[in-house]
């Protein structure tokens, strides 16, 4: 994998045009200078929960004794049913009710921007390859940079496009995120099939 096909992954993983309308619905209440303090605290505390996936996920999983296939299946599963989610989204919105209150953390850092299938798959980029940690630290900052830079554009972006292209652009990332989830399921299955004695 390259470091434009990894970014290009966790672009999608992160879907922050699908954000825009919960991000939009959960600052609604505050000024626009508090808004724009609390995007950026929100964004570095996810690129912060990534970033130590990435670093430490080969540890972490040494530590639990889970085996590699075991996080790209499970993370294939936790990705196909955002997928859907994104496809055919609730009515309580993709992650349910909303706290009121500004946030913090969560909803708005963890899960809609570091949620558990970025975790799984930043973790797995880490313990898959972990010579290579820099270039998937590229290209996290590349996804997250292309990420934050949407977000503090929401406003304009609902504007200029409306809800209607919005939701039709999150359900064509939630179609993109459900192969991508299959291809990690097939993949962890494979290796699973290949290392397991018959």
């Amino acid at each position: 994998m390259t470091i434009a096909s990894a970014a290009l992954l966790l672009f999608l993983i992160l879907d922050p045009l699908g954000n825009v309308p919960v991000f939009l619905s959960l600052l609604r209440g505050l000024p626009p200078q508090r808004q724009r303090i609390v995007l950026a605290r929100e964004l570095l505390i996810a690129l912060a929960v990534l970033m130590m996936f990435l670093w430490g996920g080969k540890y972490a999983l040494e530590l639990m004794h889970l085996r590699q296939e075991s996080v790209s299946i499970a993370g294939g599963i936790v990705l196909f049913l955002i997928g859907i989610r994104m496809i055919f989204p609730p009515p309580e919105g993709l992650m349910g009710e909303i706290p009121d209150g500004e946030p913090f953390i969560v909803p708005m850092a963890i899960p809609l921007v570091a949620g558990p299938s970025g975790m799984a798959a930043v973790m797995l980029m880490g313990s898959n390859e972990p010579a290579r940690l820099d270039d998937w630290s590229l290209a996290l900052l590349i996804a997250w940079g292309a990420t934050a830079a949407i977000l503090f554009s929401a406003t304009l972006l609902y504007k200029l496009l409306g809800r209607r292209a919005l939701t039709a652009i999150e359900r064509l990332m939630g179609m993109l995120l459900v192969a991508i989830s299959v291809q990690m399921f097939l993949d962890g299955l494979g290796t699973y099939l290949k290392i397991s004695p018959p």
